[in-house]
């Protein structure tokens, strides 16, 4: 993902681009420079408005670039802009975006749902499937980025809950919506070590909210396969640091055969390998960039989240991640 915050723009009498130390600042006046912003910033958009020469837009935010992980503050005029196919079709990583609307309202569509936002309130999409957000007015929101890999909640799963929309003064939205809006309050101190642990901490967070919605999403469908995919699903992550956990030790632990459960996996696109594995990996790399753990040895790390076999582990986390677990934690 590029950062259009501050090197997609070049200033001119249309557009300005400022950075202050820890937070770089885009300001558009025309539609034109606002789809390159947009695009850079998060991932490619098409970008429509009917008041072209009144446009106005903003955005001020941070990216942790290590982490791929970033929170933007986007303040404009009115607008949509639209995920197509064929943008998907030109991307390779996968992303969640996270909503809080701070002032006016918007209509978000995916997976043939609608959500109105409203102040306060909260929406997940995920930029691997065609989505319309669009703005009636002058309006401003605070968006939260991540992979689909940052999460510990599978994606098939997070299918159930995008563009529904979740109160920010009730329920665990009230408690993660004002935590999110503090934290992008204060993005410029957001730096080192700390700043990094907080956004992680913010990502539990917001795990947290999201397997609260699909508790509820299932609890009101009563869908039997739901109701036990969740409850592997929730096995798989407290039992991820068990070197045995397997097919096997899973179907077992829920009264069902191996096949029953493989069966269960393959219906939503995944295999029960493939999400054991994606969770460990993505455990590891967040180990390995906490700082208060730099004086753990990488197999003891490894170890720690089921991988025994530490030339193994080396293998499959460089197919994942492109460096090797040691080479991730010295850059």
């Amino acid at each position: 993902m590029n950062t259009a915050l501050t090197t997609g723009l070049k200033p001119t009498t249309k557009s300005a681009v400022a950075s202050t130390p820890g937070l770089d600042i885009a300001v558009a006046r025309d539609i034109d420079t606002w789809r390159r912003a947009t695009s850079e910033s998060f991932v490619p958009l098409k970008v429509t408005a009917d008041r072209h020469a009144a446009f106005r837009g903003t955005m001020r935010g941070k990216r942790l670039a290590r982490e791929d992980l970033s929170m933007i503050e986007v303040a404009a005029s009115s607008h949509a802009v639209h995920r197509t196919d064929d943008l998907i079709a030109a991307s390779e990583r996968k992303y969640f975006k996270l909503g809080i609307q701070l002032q006016g309202t918007g209509l978000l569509l995916q997976d043939g749902r609608e959500a109105v936002m409203r102040p306060g309130d909260l929406a997940v999409y995920s930029t691997d499937r065609p989505y319309t957000i669009a703005f009636d007015g002058d309006f401003r929101t605070l968006v939260f980025m991540f992979p689909h890999s940052a999460l510990d909640l599978p994606a098939e799963a997070m299918a159930q809950i995008t563009a529904t929309s979740i109160s920010g003064t009730s329920g665990l939205g009230l408690l993660v919506s004002p935590f999110l809006i503090r934290l992008a309050e204060s993005l410029d101190s957001i730096a080192g070590p700390n700043g990094t642990r907080l956004v992680h901490n913010a990502l539990d967070l917001v795990t947290t909210l999201f397997n609260g919605e699909l508790d509820e999403h299932i609890a009101r469908n009563r869908d039997p396969h739901q109701v036990l995919l969740s409850r592997i699903h929730d096995y798989i992550e407290a039992n991820l640091a068990d070197p045995d956990l397997s097919p096997g030790s899973i179907a077992s632990a829920h009264y069902i055969s191996t096949r029953h459960l493989h069966d269960l996996f393959k219906e939503v696109g995944t295999t029960v390998a493939a999400s054991v594995r994606e969770r460990r990996l993505e455990r590891c790399r967040r180990d390995l960039r906490d700082p208060v753990l730099a004086d753990r040895p990488v197999t003891a790390i490894a170890a720690r989240w089921g991988f025994l076999d530490s030339a193994h582990f080396s293998r499959i986390f460089r197919a994942a991640f492109g460096e090797s677990p040691t080479g991730y934690r010295a850059s």
